[in-house]
């Protein structure tokens, strides 16, 4: 269930639309409390992942981050894989710094 919703969410972004972010992040936030009930740790990351991109996009950076690192912290072996890297990765572009030019 969680996957199937986070796709859901995935879809609705890509199909645009007035709502979609809406829905799209009702989909990855719903997934994620699903994800935590079954205690599915790689579907929490996926969701996380997703909902973390979103409120990225959406310009919520702190928010990303406070939905993304406490999941990808609880992992300790298997950071090699797809999954663990991009959240890595976006975890590292969320922390680095903005520089405008002056």
């Amino acid at each position: 269930m969680p996957e199937l919703l986070r796709i859901r969410g995935e879809l609705l972004l890509q199909a645009g639309g007035p709502s979609s972010a809406v829905a799209a992040g009702e989909c990855f936030a719903t997934a994620l409390g699903w994800a935590r009930k079954q205690q599915t740790l790689s579907w929490e990351l996926r969701a996380a992942t997703s909902l973390a991109r979103l409120r990225r996009k959406q310009g919520h950076s702190d928010d990303a981050v406070a939905v993304l690192r406490p999941v990808y912290c609880r992992f300790t072996e298997g950071f090699g894989t797809a999954d663990l890297i991009a959240a890595k990765q976006l975890l590292d572009e969320l922390s680095t710094p903005v520089i405008l030019p002056a």
